[in-house]
C-alpha cells in the first residue's frame, strides 16, 4: 500500500466514478476534483493497493468517529478474488493499532455483498449486527451489516513489520 498523493486523486477520480469499480452496491461519485482532492488528502487516512509490480489496483481508506476508526475499500474489478482485499485489511488494521490512538476499528457492507464479509472475517473481523436501511445506493435503501474489530482482539501485527514494503 502507498499512501495517496495528489498525483494519485485525479485515478482515484476516475475510479470512483466507473460505474465496474464502485460495483453492485455503491453509487458513482460526482464531485469536483477540488472536492475529491479534500476527500483523499485532508478527511481520510487514505492509500493506493499496489502489486508488487507497482501497479495501483485499488484503494483502502480510513476516516475518525470518536476512538473508532472506520475503513473502507474496494479493487479494481480484475483483481478482486485474488487475496489483494485481505492483505490490504490486514495492513491497514496493524497500521492504525499501532499508530492511532483508537479502541475499534469498524466496516460496514452491503448485506448482499459476500466477497466483502469473507475479506473482513478472514481478517478477524466480528459481525455486530445489521443496521437496516442504513445506505442509499442504486436508487433504494439498503441493509448493511456491521463489523468490527477491537484493539484487545488484534493483540499483535498479523502482516506490517520492519521489513513490509510501501506504507510510509
Amino acid at each position: 500500500m502507498w499512501i495517496a498523493e495528489k498525483d494519485d486523486v485525479v485515478l482515484v477520480m476516475e475510479w470512483w466514478c466507473d460505474a465496474r469499480y464502485m460495483g453492485e452496491y455503491q453509487d458513482v461519485m460526482t464531485k469536483t476534483l477540488a472536492e475529491f482532492e479534500k476527500i483523499i488528502l485532508e478527511n481520510t487516512t487514505f492509500y493506493l493497493i499496489e502489486k508488487k509490480d507497482g501497479v495501483k489496483i485499488g484503494h483502502i481508506a480510513g476516516w475518525m468517529i470518536g476512538r473508532t476508526m472506520e475503513i473502507g475499500f474496494a479493487l479494481i474489478p480484475s483483481e478482486r478474488g485474488k487475496g489483494y482485499g485481505t492483505e490490504a485489511i490486514r495492513l491497514m488494521v496493524d497500521y492504525l493499532f499501532l499508530t492511532k490512538d483508537i479502541v475499534r476499528i469498524q466496516v460496514t457492507t452491503d448485506v448482499r455483498n459476500m466477497a466483502s464479509q469473507r475479506v473482513l472475517e478472514k481478517s478477524g473481523f466480528v459481525k455486530e449486527g445489521t443496521m437496516r436501511k442504513y445506505f442509499y445506493a442504486k436508487g433504494d435503501y439498503r441493509d448493511h451489516f456491521l463489523y468490527s474489530i477491537l484493539r484487545e482482539e488484534w493483540k499483535e501485527p498479523k502482516i506490517l513489520t520492519e521489513t513490509t514494503g510501501k506504507i510510509k
